[in-house]
C-alpha cells in the first residue's frame, strides 16, 4: 500500500503574527498532531514566493490510516485548538496518495 498524505495550507496574513504562529506550530501543534495522528513523518514549510503561506504535511502509512484519522476525534480536537488560538488564519486541506517515488 502506498503512503498517503494530509496537507494543511494556512495563510497567516498578519506579518507581525508569523513568528508567534511559527513558534506555536513548532512547539505545540505539530508535536500534538504527530502524536494524535500516529504518523510516520511530518514536515512544515514556509513559501519562498509568498511569506504568508505555511504548509504542513503529515505522512500516513496508507490511505486506510489517513481515512481513519479524518473520521476520528483527534482531528476535531486539533481543529478546535487551531481555531481557538488562530481564528484569523484561514486554512485549506488536501489528501494525497503517493503515485511514485524516485531517487534515494
Amino acid at each position: 500500500m502506498p503512503a498517503a498524505f494530509f496537507v494543511v495550507r494556512a495563510t497567516v496574513t498578519d506579518a507581525g503574527r508569523r513568528a508567534a504562529f511559527d513558534k506555536w506550530y513548532e512547539t505545540e501543534h505539530l508535536p500534538d498532531a504527530v502524536k494524535a495522528f500516529g504518523v510516520s513523518k511530518a514536515w512544515r514549510f514556509w513559501s519562498l514566493d509568498d511569506p504568508s503561506l505555511h504548509q504542513a504535511v503529515y505522512q500516513f502509512d496508507d490511505e486506510a490510516a489517513l481515512e481513519a484519522m479524518l473520521k476520528g476525534e483527534a482531528l476535531k480536537r486539533l481543529t478546535a485548538d487551531f481555531n481557538r488560538d488562530w481564528p484569523e488564519v484561514t486554512r485549506a486541506r488536501e489528501t494525497l496518495v503517493l503515485a511514485q517515488e524516485f531517487g534515494t
